[in-house]
């Protein structure tokens, strides 16, 4: 921990490593006190939000969900990653870019901008974790992380809904129909693809595996976690978190929640394991504060964002051979 910076460590820290002593409730929000800059130079992870929500198909609200869930990440930015044991920043260079801009008014420049927004990210070197924001997003960011690291693409999806309903409409904003136009375009390849806590019903998957929350109840997380690490293997992945992948009990602030999902901790269990993963790019989306209740949702969003984060620094451990994992 870096003593010299006390306080404001997104604007003050003058590395990109290590962390500043914070007083939680106070000073310059940040997704974990990172530093706020879009100078992307020897940064590993870039952490910038997408603050839309014009593709719900019932509750607004997640343009809100970037600003909440940066919010809810100060506590994590206090002590040392559980259960990881480490301060994930000693190892791991990450920025928070700020949002992704885009005129709101203009529908039709909206997909652009945020494959644009993101280009720019891959292009400067980083890796990206993106703060939604409805799950519309990750499609224009499916189809720059496919241009950076070859398509198809394996997607590892977690979500109360598959979102392949049929949408051949190139101008539409769905988001439950962004996958189905990811598949027909070549981005994402169904057959080493997983959805987990599928809870909802479409007369076609088009391929998808699927591990429905029915089964995670039943089989278990280490079941699941299996299934998965053998679907996907080691073809380079995206990862996409739809918080209302998560039980309404654990995560009442979204925009089309669903009884029966996983428990946070059952989602927790699963996205730390995924380790062993070739993973290229990762989103939490959909948390619609104005639905929540004392933060749980973006607090939820904020603790898987900040596991993906230690997912992320491991591999680089492992890469490197730094230390001991």
């Amino acid at each position: 921990m870096n003593e010299q910076t006390q306080g404001d460590g997104a604007v003050r820290r003058a590395s990109l490593y290590g962390s500043s002593v914070e007083n939680t409730y106070a000073g310059v929000l940040s997704f974990m006190r990172r530093s706020y800059s879009r100078d992307l130079a020897g940064v590993d992870v870039a952490v910038t939000g997408v603050p839309l929500d014009l593709a719900t198909t019932f509750r607004p609200g997640a343009r809100l969900g970037p600003a909440a869930v940066r919010a809810a990440s100060v506590q994590l930015a206090e002590l040392m990653a559980f259960p990881w044991g480490f301060d994930p920043f000693d190892e791991l260079a990450v920025v928070d870019y700020g949002d992704c801009w885009f005129d709101a008014h203009n529908p039709l420049g909206i997909a652009p901008a945020i494959a644009a927004h993101a280009r720019t990210i891959l292009a400067g070197g980083a890796k990206m974790l993106t703060l939604g924001g409805d799950h519309f997003i990750t499609y224009p960011l499916l189809q720059a992380h496919a241009e950076k690291y070859g398509k198809p693409l394996s997607l590892v999806h977690f979500d109360a809904h598959c979102d392949t309903w049929p949408d051949d409409n190139p101008a539409s904003l769905n988001h439950g129909t962004m996958f189905y136009k990811a598949v027909k375009e070549g981005l994402v390849d169904p057959a080493t693809s997983v959805q987990i806590g599928i809870r909802t019903w479409n007369q076609d998957f088009m391929g998808f595996n699927v591990i429905d929350a029915p089964w995670v109840h039943e089989h278990g997380t280490a079941a699941a976690l299996a299934r998965i690490l053998a679907v996907v293997g080691q073809r380079p992945a995206y990862l996409t978190f739809d918080i209302d992948c998560l039980d309404p009990a654990h995560a009442p602030g979204t925009g089309t929640p669903v009884a029966g999902g996983l428990s946070s901790a059952q989602a927790l269990a699963l996205v730390r394991g995924l380790g062993p993963l070739n993973l290229v790019g990762m989103d939490v989306v959909e948390v619609a504060p104005p639905f929540d209740q004392s933060e749980i949702t973006a607090l939820a969003a904020a603790h898987l964002a900040a596991d993906m984060l230690c997912l992320l620094r491991n591999q680089k451990v492992a890469r490197q051979g730094l230390r001991q994992v």
